[in-house]
């Protein structure tokens, strides 16, 4: 396993770590999961990332239920999660009010909760997960920052949030001799690389943002499994899962969006046959290449396709700055930033 501190920080984290989403607690069994977190550990990952709304919060309960389960020193791991989507915390979801968003109020109850569902005195790490353009940022940025001075995180991020809004942020903090967000939380894969690559460029120098990122595979389309499909094949999320999310993304296949980026993965296909590696791995490679990142979160459904993936770590030596240009020829998505003006 590779270790890669996080962002402007002297914490380290595995290069490839494991999220729950809405496969533990969800699609997959208590048991496989165990079976999966187990597997992740033995392998030398040691970064774990849910959220309070993965799994309507069982997520939190079943990686909890796992630490104990083996016996792992909460020092020896990096735990994250995420609060903003706290519905599953009120007894009236249909009308969540301010178990949602960034309030001072949520921010800590809905930790709180998390903290009490994972049975684990404190995380490393709380990401703001969406951001809240109804609240101020200097009760967000307080409200993380009493996070850290109560013991409860060591540091504080966002997911999906704008480049405008991070440095905002960092403006808040600053003014305020306060800690502001470490690392940002995007989605990034072959097919997704705007926010990364161009939105975000500044930011890595200037903050020391270090990337958390989510969907290397792109809800499976990078591994090639939908290529030549006229439906979601047996076996695959999209066809099995039941939560909204897939049932409602499963009904877009075949749209003009997919037939396009199904085009892209199969001009990927000769260049992973000729390093001899799967497209997965070859997709995960890539991610794992940008300089900025600092763990790649993946999924298992089994212990098996998390192996597979943990060959990405191998695959990406084969991707010389030549397979790197081979890659962006094909995909034709690259993004040339412009020289950056000085003064």
């Amino acid at each position: 396993m590779e270790y890669r501190y996080l962002g402007r920080s002297g914490l380290k984290i595995s290069a490839l770590s494991l999220g729950g989403w809405i496969t533990y607690g969800g699609h997959v069994d208590e048991d496989e999961a165990f079976s999966c977190f187990k597997a992740a550990y033995d392998t030398g990952i040691n970064f774990f990332d849910t959220a309070e709304n993965y799994s309507a919060g069982k997520a939190e309960v079943i990686l909890g239920k796992a630490i104990k389960k083996f016996g792992w020193k909460q020092n020896d791991l990096v735990i994250s999660t995420k609060v903003y989507f706290g519905l599953n915390n009120s007894a009236h979801p249909e009308r969540p009010l301010n178990n949602n968003g960034l309030s001072r109020k949520h921010v800590i109850e809905g930790v709180n909760q998390s903290l009490a569902r994972l049975d684990l005195p404190y995380v490393d790490i709380v990401f703001a997960h969406r951001p809240d353009r109804d609240t101020p940022m200097e009760e967000i940025v307080r409200a993380f920052n009493y996070l850290i001075d109560s013991g409860k995180t060591f540091y504080w991020g966002t997911s999906e949030w704008s480049a405008v809004e991070i440095a905002d942020a960092w403006r808040v903090a600053d003014r305020l001799g306060l800690v502001g967000p470490l690392a940002e939380q995007p989605q990034y894969n072959l097919l997704v690389r705007g926010k990364v690559e161009d939105e975000f460029r500044w930011l890595y120098e200037k903050y020391g943002t270090g990337l958390t990122v989510f969907s290397p595979l792109k809800q499976g389309i990078l591994t090639g499994k939908y290529n030549g499909q006229d439906a979601p094949p047996p076996g695959s999320r999209l066809a099995e899962a039941k939560d909204k999310f897939t049932v409602a993304y499963s009904k877009t296949f075949g749209n003009d969006v997919w037939r396009r980026e199904l085009d892209q993965v199969a001009k990927l296909k000769p260049l992973a046959d000729k390093l001899g590696v799967t497209l997965a791995q070859l997709a995960l490679a890539w991610v794992l290449k940008n300089p900025n990142v600092s763990s790649v979160i993946t999924g298992a459904s089994r212990p098996a396709q998390l192996q597979e993936n943990l060959r990405a770590l191998e695959v990406a030596e084969k991707l010389t700055p030549d397979v790197l240009k081979e890659i962006d020829d094909a995909l034709g998505n690259a993004f040339v930033n412009p020289p950056r003006r000085l003064g």
